[in-house]
């Protein structure tokens, strides 16, 4: 139930000074009818050498600017000036507690609150690991086997408890930029955010993003994860009802798989070779706002690599298998960018993990932003790359049918 918009925030202000207590604090979004500052502030409590410190984070568009005030009158000023602020949503960790504040459309607060299912220890050193996104002893994490009955995470499956993290942290970046700069919709609980993940396989990331963007970030979420297998459809859906998770599982291909009504945020995480394209193509036709694409094997390209000689002066990048299967691994995925930014997407393709947990790093993220660029330089410049290695994109080949089917 709603409450005044002060009476929620005096509600945090307490857990927001207690540097006892308090593990991390974020502050996101912005209110129907103004905008914050700060496109996003982070607080946690540090032990400095002047003694315990409250280091507030503010993000920009470009850069991070950290400020650290001491435990009394200088933290509490800092802090009622972020309460003060125009967020729209407020996340607050402490030991044994998580609370979730969004600001409505009518300008009120809806607090949620939930118990830790055992409390946590806080580090306060002022150089540390990035803080967790979703704790260790979450439910989701035993559910999926990463952890042990104790919420402790399991040594063999500490890689793929790294590769949720920071997926998430894309994720989390990729949906509030886009949420803050009016591409993607602002979602409600009669309108929940429209996710689905194509090729989800045993859904670690689908439920991942689902208990993330509804628990953490409190954004309602209505997740539907696609898969092949009618054996993951099962195990998904018996997943989803152990943890109360607003996610539907369906067996289809990535090209036929019904979803209705369209979703607005498409995930491909993993898509062997030409998937990949057929999920970027959905993710088109869907005119989705938001898309997050993991490639895994790029046979395709490689394969045309193969078959006609490399233009001079390029025949060193192809000649050895391993260095032809690496260039065609970037040729692949800067192809599948250029042909998104001429579908009207904003693209960047960024590290997805560390390289020694994995070979397969990369993310390709799009947000769509307008109209789409059909001519001009960057038509240009995809002609001028794929006339010169002679080759035809599958993804090229699947937007062309589409249009023609149009």
């Amino acid at each position: 139930m709603s409450e005044p918009l002060l009476d929620g925030l005096d509600r945090l202000r307490p857990h927001l000074l207690d540097p006892d207590t308090l593990v991390r604090a974020v502050a996101s979004g912005r209110q129907r009818s103004r905008a914050p500052q700060w496109r996003r502030v982070e607080l946690r409590y540090v032990d400095l050498k002047a003694g315990r410190h409250l280091q507030v984070t503010s993000y920009d568009e470009q850069q991070a600017h950290t400020a650290n005030h001491a435990v009394g009158t200088a933290a509490g000023a800092a802090v009622d000036a972020l309460l003060g602020d125009a967020f729209g949503n407020w996340h607050v960790e402490t030991t044994t507690q998580s609370h979730q504040l969004r600001v409505t459309k009518k300008g009120e607060a809806l607090v949620h609150t939930s118990d830790r299912a055992r409390p946590v220890e806080v580090t306060r050193g002022h150089d540390r690991d990035k803080e967790r996104l979703l704790p260790e002893d979450d439910p989701l994490f035993r559910e999926l086997g990463l952890t042990d009955a104790q919420g402790r995470l399991k040594p063999s499956r500490q890689a793929k408890y790294r590769q949720v993290e920071e997926f998430l942290r894309l994720l989390d970046t990729t949906v509030v930029e886009a949420v803050e700069k009016g591409h993607l919709r602002r979602p409600t609980e009669a309108e929940p955010l429209r996710v689905v993940d194509l090729g989800c396989g045993n859904a670690y990331l689908t439920f991942a993003a689902q208990r993330f963007l509804s628990h953490v970030r409190g954004l309602p979420v209505a997740m539907t994860g696609v898969d092949v297998k009618e054996q993951s459809r099962e195990h998904n859906s018996a997943v989803a009802t152990r943890l109360g998770a607003d996610a539907r599982f369906v067996v289809g291909t990535i090209t036929d798989a019904v979803v209705d009504p369209a979703p607005e945020v498409v995930l491909a995480l993993h898509a062997c070779d030409t998937a990949t394209d057929e999920a970027l193509a959905r993710a088109v036709a869907w005119q989705a706002p938001v898309v997050l694409a993991a490639p895994c094997c790029h046979h395709d390209v490689a394969a045309q690599l193969r078959r006609v000689p490399a233009p001079s002066p390029y025949a060193a990048l192809t000649r050895h298998g391993i260095l032809r299967e690496r260039f065609a691994d970037t040729l692949t995925d800067a192809l599948r960018a250029s042909l998104m930014r001429l579908e009207g997407y904003k693209v960047d393709v960024v590290q997805f993990v560390e390289s020694q947990h994995t070979p397969r790093n990369t993310l390709l993220r799009a947000t769509r932003t307008g109209a789409p660029a059909r001519g001009g330089a960057q038509r240009s410049e995809y002609e001028d790359l794929v006339g010169t290695w002679s080759l035809t994109p599958r993804l090229a080949v699947l937007l062309e049918q589409q249009d023609a089917g149009a």
